[in-house]
């Protein structure tokens, strides 16, 4: 109940009716992803919709995401990362396992200990900033997080604020060493021609996939049981998948929705006055994941952009296409490295979350 001396904020988009907030909704989102794209920042084409989202959603906006449509989104989330698993990953991984392994376990240990420390100081609550700290997997830590309890508002504000500091500090760091500056993303093809089977292989793993998990109660089960069956049948069948520019638009913007519009403003401030500490907590993971990097440096003898790339703590789209700027970096590497630390946060996330979860009495 309000105070007479503190009259409640107003919440202008409360008075539309739904047609209307979805049609701003829409509006909204397709504006903060084009200036996103064109600012090349990553992701942009769900963190364009989710800042939509957040807007409408502090603003009074009552509408959500039906339920069916979310799964249904996170299903084409789990085959594009079923999908981007190669068997060349595997060889390049044997190659140097030791390693990867030590840069892959010390990273994860260092973000889980930040997090750790975040949940500890009372700054985010429960083990949210446990997931927001995992490095790489962003949208698969906020769709997982959720499942587990965790606030997937906060934790999407951590993972994509650290997505775009790393991003922005690899594209810099990069042209101390080779010029990018005529480099540009691949462009985007927004309704490439049809493959039957594969689009048809497509929406089967994603049917089963999602069917799969929710028979099993996993936990984040359309996307979970999707990417286990996606990558069974693409490694162990060589099926291909494919997943066209517009569906995946309209995938990352149903995750973001559906993360934005439960924003209000009281979440907002806490995230705001967290912003320091979340900050602080970023810029000590990239400073060790370059300290790893070094020690790459010196124990395989390869070059330092090669090493930055590998141990870069998430971004992992950004990082591909400034591996492909230059001649001179081992793009296996990198990509090896950057998979093997992805799935090994998938599978020890949940572990980790519980396990700090005791600690901290939560």
């Amino acid at each position: 109940m309000h105070s007479p001396t503190q009259p409640p904020v107003p919440e202008p988009l409360a008075r539309l009716r739904p047609s209307l907030q979805w049609a701003l909704l829409i509006a909204l989102s397709v504006l903060f992803a084009g200036l996103l794209e064109g600012a090349r920042l990553p992701a942009a084409l769900l963190v364009g919709p989710m800042m939509a989202a957040i807007v409408c959603g502090t603003n009074g906006a009552r509408m959500r995401v039906p339920q069916p449509a979310f799964g249904a989104a996170q299903t084409i989330v789990g085959c594009l990362v079923a999908a981007s698993i190669e068997p060349e990953i595997l060889s390049a991984f044997l190659d140097d396992w030791p390693l990867f392994l030590l840069a892959v376990i010390a990273t994860v240990c260092a973000s889980s200990f930040l997090g750790y420390l975040i949940s500890r100081w009372k700054v985010l609550p429960g083990t949210t900033a446990v997931w927001g700290s995992a490095p790489g997997a962003a949208t698969a830590m906020v769709l997982m997080a959720d499942a587990f309890g965790a606030d997937a508002r906060l934790v999407a504000f951590m993972q994509y604020l650290r997505v775009i500091f790393v991003s922005v500090a690899a594209a810099l760091i990069a042209r101390m060493f080779v010029d990018t500056s005529d480099v540009e993303a691949p462009a985007l093809i927004w309704f490439p021609d049809i493959d039957g089977p594969a689009f048809a292989a497509t929406i089967l793993v994603a049917v089963a996939g999602g069917s799969l998990g929710y028979l099993l109660r996993l936990p984040s089960p359309y996307f979970l049981g999707t990417m286990m069956l996606g990558a069974t049948v693409h490694l162990g069948a060589g099926i291909t998948m494919q997943l066209p520019e517009w569906l995946l638009a309209i995938s990352y913007a149903l995750v973001g929705w559906s993360i934005g519009l439960n924003f209000n403003r009281a979440i907002l401030r806490h995230a705001t006055r967290a912003l320091r500490q979340i900050v602080l907590s970023i810029l000590a993971l990239m400073v060790f994941c370059g300290g790893l990097a070094w020690l790459l440096v010196l124990l395989l003898d390869i070059d330092p952009l090669t090493a930055y790339l590998a141990t870069s703590p998430g971004g992992m789209d950004s990082v591909a296409i400034i591996a492909a700027a230059s001649d001179t970096v081992n793009i296996s590497f990198i990509m090896a490295l950057q998979m093997v630390r992805f799935l090994f946060v998938l599978i020890f996330g949940p572990p980790i979350s519980r396990l700090v979860a005791r600690r901290i009495g939560g």
